[in-house]
């Protein structure tokens, strides 16, 4: 069979591209290995959310007495909550099939691999129920990512357990181990310690969620402590057995002793590679680095001509929204060749308690580009919105460019942050200055007021909370780099 386009992967990246290409008019066909949706709707950003906000609605219920409201026998049915959970994920991948098909996407499932190129033509192979072979002159690899494991604890599904394991648990726990102190570890830890489990975090640097603001951390760390989460760090995991129907994990503590610690299992969350190993690149010249990453170029395109790669395989923020971005950029660039990737404003969220977001620049990052930053900040025990909901931990904070007053970035730790930092994501990507932010009427009383406040704050002009005034000056409105 023969396409103008072949995708290889149906994750947030490639179903994306897939179903551009064909609105674009190109004969499309997606290939997938297993399931539409790819890591991310399957395993990943969809089901734990549905967990995340069941477990967000038993916290509120557990402290609803705080508000005068008490419950009596309460109690969580964990199958039952699975089970609702599974149902968004099939809602979902069966509305990309449906989607897929009224564009005119030919589905192909099956495992992808390159054969050679034949005057300009990529031949695949696809294996699976029905094998084939397919032909395009232009393809996207949007294979994705897969979980890193350690030499001596495997993923086997009973006594350790990856994230896609992890949110299929049907009995709660009564003690688990998250090995890793990333996004995924502390997302799923949280949820499983709302529901009562006994969590230890053991994390081998000195910071929970390494590389993230580190403010932001110390507001998180707070609440899992304040939660009995148990957080260890500078630990590292040594050793691995079953004891039992337990399992025991040997670390060696920051102080260079060793320690054994017993649960019913373990989650492993250290980090993911990129799916690009059995791809069969090197026969179509396409090259991966010692990791196996696959370099682009600012147009998506891999060392073979034709060829582009999205999404986790390519390296950076392992990002659905990144992946998803990247693969509308690949296709516009097979119509118009001066498209290049340019993103000015990636925001992120981590779904910890409470969420974190950011986007754009933090202070080091915008002074090391050569911006002259200076920060505003407004608490969101300072919003009555956030008061009243009971969930007023944390800030929001711009930063900002002190010569031309534009806004670089902002950094978040919140209630419903990961909704509020688009406001940011829109102003960076126009250029707005925090004199535009301050000045934009926000609705009262809202969350997003902590952005107007904060803005306020870079010029020393906040007015619901005190602040002294700075002692450097501040933003003034002059022109905008560029």
């Amino acid at each position: 069979m023969n396409f103008d386009v072949v995708v290889i992967g149906g994750g947030p990246g490639g179903y994306v591209a897939a179903i551009r290409a064909a609105q674009e008019g190109f004969k499309t066909a997606l290939i997938e290995q297993h399931k539409l949706g790819g890591e991310c709707l399957n395993y990943g950003c969809i089901p734990s959310k549905a967990l995340i906000s069941a477990g967000h609605v038993i916290d509120k219920i557990s402290h609803a007495s705080t508000m005068g409201i008490n419950v009596q026998g309460m109690s969580v049915d964990l199958a039952k909550l699975v089970d609702w959970k599974a149902s968004i994920v099939k809602s979902l991948t069966g509305g990309i099939g449906q989607l897929l098909k009224a564009n005119g996407v030919t589905h192909i499932p099956g495992t992808a691999k390159f054969e050679k190129v034949e005057g300009g033509q990529k031949v695949i192979s696809v294996s699976g129920e029905k094998p084939s072979q397919v032909t395009a002159s232009k393809v996207i690899i949007a294979s994705g990512s897969e979980t890193v494991q350690l030499p001596f604890l495997k993923i086997d599904g009973q006594s350790v357990l990856g994230s896609k394991e992890a949110l299929d648990v049907k009995k709660i726990p009564e003690s688990i181990t998250v090995v890793g102190g990333g996004f995924i570890g502390l997302e799923i830890g949280t949820f499983f310690s709302k529901l009562g489990t006994k969590v230890t975090v053991v994390e081998a640097t000195e910071q929970l969620l390494p590389g993230t603001d580190k403010e932001c951390v110390e507001v998180v760390f707070k609440k899992l402590k304040k939660k009995g989460i148990e957080l260890l760090l500078k630990t590292k995991a040594k050793d691995f057995k079953k004891v039992g129907t337990k399992a025991e994990l040997t670390v060696e503590t920051a102080d260079g002793q060793s320690k054994k610690i017993l649960s019913d299992w373990i989650l492993l969350t250290v980090g993911r590679k990129p799916r690009s190993k059995d791809l069969g690149l090197e026969k179509i010249g396409v090259q991966a680095n010692e990791r196996g990453f696959i370099p682009v170029n600012n147009h998506l395109l891999t060392s073979c001509p034709g060829v582009y790669a999205i999404g986790d395989v390519i390296g950076g923020p392992m990002l659905a929204h990144k992946a998803s971005k990247e693969g509308l950029v690949a296709v516009e660039h097979m119509k118009n060749p001066s498209t290049t990737i340019d993103i000015k404003a990636l925001p992120w969220a981590i779904f910890v308690d409470p969420e974190i977001a950011v986007v754009g620049h933090s202070e080091e990052s915008a002074r090391a580009a050569g911006w002259n930053p200076v920060t505003g900040k407004c608490p969101f025990v300072a919003n009555g919105r956030a008061l009243t909901t009971g969930e007023a931990e944390g800030f929001a904070k711009i930063i900002v460019d002190r010569d031309s007053d534009r806004i670089l970035g902002a950094t978040m730790v919140g209630p419903d942050v990961s909704n509020l930092i688009m406001e940011v994501a829109v102003a960076i990507e126009m250029g707005a200055t925090s004199h535009d932010l301050a000045l934009t009427v926000h609705a009262h009383p809202t969350l997003p007021e902590t952005l107007m406040e904060a803005a306020e704050a870079v010029h020393g002009r906040a007015i619901h909370f005190f602040q002294r005034k700075p002692s450097t000056p501040t933003a003034t409105s002059a022109s905008v780099k560029s």
